[in-house]
């Protein structure tokens, strides 16, 4: 099914590209036939002038008077339009050529963002390119729980949690220390996290689940990156309203940002998630996460998770290499 639509991604995207440079080439042939008419009209009355002087000396007897201050006004007259038209033709040279470089500049940039569709459809094969490379591993992950003051920590959890592919997930605690609450959460977002893994198709960015609007381009760890706004499709505590940045080059996830469709529980409200992604011995995967949330009784908290250590398949250890963290 994503046959058809990355070819009309890129079909729209080549149609986009070709009236883009199409309106790019006819602004460019108006302008080169203006400077060229301007030139010509800057030369020819100078020239005409000078020729009418000339036939009038020409014409006139030997010596007049009348006849040889006439001829010095007219010449001294072309002589001053010849320096005003050469002025006004350098003008409008500079002018036309700003207006070119401008015009082509806008034509290049607008050519090389694709449509989201196309945009959707790349971050799907990208998905499932990502997929076919998943391995076993086991990550440990580390949860701070803060309050309204952020320099103070009020829990913090351990966790191993383990992947086997294509689907299966499951968490140990490993160390807690602080508040139960801390720990009371962090089994919650595993319990979710382990639900999710069971099917992918349900949350997945895709029109399935999603609508989706194209906000502009931002930087995200040095990488360029293009900005999408989330709109679920339907109420489910799993999809988020918000928005996501999807590396330009390789249409993976780089940041998450947004609330949940539907609140999970009536005892937590205003939520907002912060997700990030990063490469863990080959495979892109999320590797941090902040969580705000008003619990009722409890007040406003905010729960931290970043990823420590990975061992894949046979025991072999990976550090994340993503260095973005909260």
């Amino acid at each position: 099914m994503l046959g058809p639509l990355f070819a009309f991604g890129l079909l729209a995207t080549a149609s986009y590209a070709a009236r883009e440079l199409i309106a790019a080439l006819f602004l460019f042939s108006v302008g080169f036939a203006t400077l060229l008419l301007i030139t010509i009209i800057c030369f020819l009355v100078p020239v005409v002038a000078h020729g009418g002087a000339i036939w009038y000396r020409i014409r006139a007897p030997l010596w007049n008077p009348v006849g040889s201050r006439l001829d010095r006004r007219i010449r001294e007259a072309g002589r001053s339009f010849l320096r005003l038209a050469v002025r006004q033709r350098n003008s409008w040279s500079l002018f036309l050529f700003l207006v070119g470089v401008v015009i082509c500049a806008s034509a290049q940039t607008g050519s090389t963002v694709p449509t989201v569709e196309t945009i959707i459809a790349r971050m799907a094969q990208a998905r499932a390119e990502n997929r076919a490379r998943l391995r076993p591993y086991v990550v440990t992950r580390d949860y701070q729980l803060f309050g309204k003051e952020r320099h103070t920590t009020k829990s913090r959890v351990i966790a191993d949690v383990t992947f086997v592919p294509p689907d299966l997930k499951k968490y140990s605690i490993q160390q807690a220390n602080g508040t139960r609450l801390g720990e009371k959460l962090v089994r919650r977002m595993l319990e979710s996290e382990a639900e999710v893994a069971k099917d992918y198709s349900s949350t997945d960015i895709s029109p399935d689940n999603y609508d989706v609007r194209f906000l502009g381009e931002e930087d995200v760890s040095d990488q360029r990156c293009y900005l999408l706004e989330l709109l679920p499709r339907r109420k489910d505590k799993h999809l988020l309203r918000g928005n996501i940045w999807v590396d330009a080059s390789t249409y993976l996830l780089r940041r998450t940002e947004g609330e949940p469709a539907k609140t999970p529980s009536w005892w937590v409200r205003d939520i907002h998630i912060a997700l990030l992604y990063g490469d863990a011995g080959g495979m892109w995967l999320q590797t941090s996460s902040e969580a705000t949330a008003n619990i009722r009784i409890f007040g406003r908290h905010t729960i931290i998770s970043r990823d420590l250590e990975y061992k894949i398949s046979n025991s072999i250890a990976a550090r994340s290499s993503a260095r973005s963290s909260f």
